[in-house]
């Protein structure tokens, strides 16, 4: 038989020693990282106690609180607006876009897991569809038969219209909408809170700083309130350029807010030459010419009465008479007879309208 020689022991018995070194040192390690993590725990908590506390005492009015300013406040008022704003247009245009919510879920679910959305014939494509069918049964010979055969074929040419505008207007306004939402306010939102915690930060040490009796305290606590103070002051900056970048937004919705309105008077053009060219075929008369309310008469280029004020609130228009407001911006203003002491008159590059004057400062 053969039995392990000397060195062999010698071997296994380090490779135990070894083995024994090991198991302590993990032992070891894996009580200091319970201790990290425990005493970040408690730090964590003793954090989140002083914020709360701070909060408290300033819903009660017995603590001062750091204030933002006038523009931060008026950029984060807008900010807001435009998100409730764009949550509501994004509703509603999904509303319009697709009337029925079953398949509009339907189409969300498809989105979320990344998979095609099935063809479906719009509703009146589906109605042109039946008519034709009719006419085979009915008899696309009788006068009755061959109308339904010619007024489905202008129905689905419509549908097919309908689908294409569709289409564009979800490239063109929901997704941006989307996009906006859930990228670049989300964004805001959550450094928008980071910083409202920082400022709780700031404004605990520096009750602590007054309530320091002792030299050493009071040093620990200056310390402490720099250090506040400039993670106050870096998260300010980086919520302030978000917030100031809701005017990008802005204009990029603009663009595709533009983008639409071409493809809804192409989806129109196109859908009354489809109804034009059918009434002639059915000897019908011309469509009537749609009736547009009047604007007032914009005045000449040399007209001394025009002014530039500029905008103290955001106004959104309620129809089409009237001209939408952005905070900040400089626009040209004129009187009008038509219009009563409360309102003037506004241009900003070629859009024109009414705006109320209790908006406006003048330059």
């Amino acid at each position: 038989m053969n039995y392990p020689s000397k060195h062999c022991v010698n071997v296994n018995q380090e490779g135990v020693h070894d083995e024994d070194k090991i198991a302590k040192m993990s032992s070891a390690e894996y009580k200091e990282s319970i201790l990290k993590m425990a005493s970040t725990a408690i730090s964590a908590s003793k954090t989140g106690w002083t914020r709360a506390r701070q909060f408290t005492e300033e819903r009660l009015g017995n603590a001062e609180r750091t204030e933002y300013d006038a523009q931060f406040e008026n950029l984060s008022l807008r900010a807001e607006r435009t998100k409730v704003h764009s949550e509501k247009l994004l509703k509603n245009f999904e509303s319009v876009l697709q009337p029925n919510p079953g398949i509009r879920m339907e189409e969300f679910l498809y989105e979320q897991l990344d998979k095609k959305n099935p063809c479906r014939p719009t509703n009146a494509f589906s109605l042109g569809q039946v008519m034709q069918d009719a006419s085979q049964d009915i008899g696309p010979g009788t006068s009755y038969g061959s109308t339904l055969s010619k007024v489905g074929s202008s129905m689905k040419k419509i549908g097919n219209t309908e689908k294409d505008f569709m289409q564009q207007a979800m490239s063109h306004v929901i997704h941006p909408l989307r996009s906006f939402l859930e990228n670049e306010m989300k964004t805001i939102t959550k450094e928008r809170r980071l910083l409202e915690v920082k400022r709780l930060d700031l404004d605990a040490c520096k009750a602590k700083a007054k309530k320091s009796t002792t030299a050493d305290k009071m040093r620990q606590a200056e310390m402490e309130l720099r250090q506040a103070q400039s993670d106050y002051d870096r998260q300010y900056e980086i919520t302030k350029l978000l917030l100031e970048g809701v005017s990008t937004s802005h204009n990029n919705h603009l663009t595709a807010l533009r983008s639409f309105v071409e493809a809804m008077g192409m989806y129109h053009t196109q859908c009354q030459q489809y109804v034009s060219e059918l009434q002639t075929e059915l000897n019908l008369g011309p469509l009537s010419p749609p009736i547009r309310p009047a604007l007032p008469s914009a005045p000449s280029l040399n007209d001394t009465n025009t002014k530039k004020a500029r905008v103290l609130h955001d106004y959104d228009a309620s129809d089409r008479t009237e001209l939408s407001l952005i905070a900040d911006e400089v626009i040209t203003v004129y009187h009008s007879d038509e219009l009563n002491d409360d309102w003037i008159m506004a241009e900003r590059g070629t859009q024109r309208g009414k705006v109320p004057i209790i908006y406006l400062e003048m330059c």
